[in-house]
């Protein structure tokens, strides 16, 4: 397996991963406006997705597509982050979540953009412009959650507590992570910590929520090690295509 394909693995099974947690929203969100809301940010990271998948499926060159990469595969084959497999739990862990991802992955497409591999500086730039949208609205929303009602508030500071010990993982490299940086292909993944930092504490501040002490560098996704939800989570997100091989419209 080449860096460049685990690469790609990565955001791709990451934003898959992601998009179809947020998906678990639609027709349950606690408001219409934010139904339809999440389910766009869902369509958005499935349209990463596809895209990250596809370029990793023709990278391998054996034949794959990108729905064989996101329906064919077993959970100790994906490469996403263990943030985003975490259950919904209620809006606002989902909400603090996506604030948490939006920001790095904002960062990351930035400085994807300028790859020195053609084919990801233009996914990058593509994804880029929903990501803003994404980072913004995510950021808003903790915000007014975190500074609301006692209750909101609340909820906000107990998504961040059980959020933060995965963030650690997003900033952490391996041997992949450091032979992509060092073509030029990837950013150094450290690199992007003091500004996502820099703006997660302005976040956090705006909305009186206070950061745990510490968070572990966990980097169980990146190993293939994932909790028991990636299992429960592919079984509903597999199910047609196991069992229908190969079933198209």
């Amino acid at each position: 397996m080449t860096a460049l394909f685990e690469g790609l693995l990565r955001l791709g099974d990451t934003t898959l991963i992601l998009s179809h947690r947020v998906s678990e929203w639609c027709g349950h969100a606690p408001a219409l406006e934010e139904d339809i809301a999440l389910a766009n940010t869902a369509l958005d990271l499935i349209g990463q997705a596809q895209m990250w998948l596809g370029l990793a499926a023709e990278v391998e060159g054996a034949g794959r597509s990108a729905d064989d990469l996101a329906y064919l595969r077993d959970v100790w084959e994906f490469r996403n982050f263990l943030l985003v497999e975490r259950p919904n739990v209620d809006f606002g862990h989902t909400i603090m979540r996506q604030c948490l991802f939006d920001q790095w992955n904002g960062l990351m497409l930035n400085h994807l953009s300028g790859s020195t591999d053609d084919r990801i500086a233009a996914i990058a730039q593509k994804a880029a412009k929903e990501a803003a949208y994404h980072t913004e609205r995510s950021a808003d929303l903790v915000i007014a959650l975190g500074d609301g009602t006692k209750e909101s508030h609340a909820r906000m500071q107990s998504a961040l507590d059980a959020f933060w010990p995965y963030v650690g993982e997003m900033f952490t490299a391996d041997p992949v992570d450091t032979e992509l940086a060092r073509d030029g292909v990837f950013p150094d993944l450290a690199s992007l910590r003091a500004p996502w930092d820099a703006r997660i504490n302005e976040i956090f501040a705006s909305a009186t929520l206070h950061k745990p002490d510490s968070a572990f560098a966990h980097q169980g996704g990146k190993s293939g090690k994932h909790t028991e939800h990636l299992g429960h989570l592919l079984t509903t997100m597999q199910w047609l295509q196991r069992a229908y091989p190969g079933a198209t419209w």
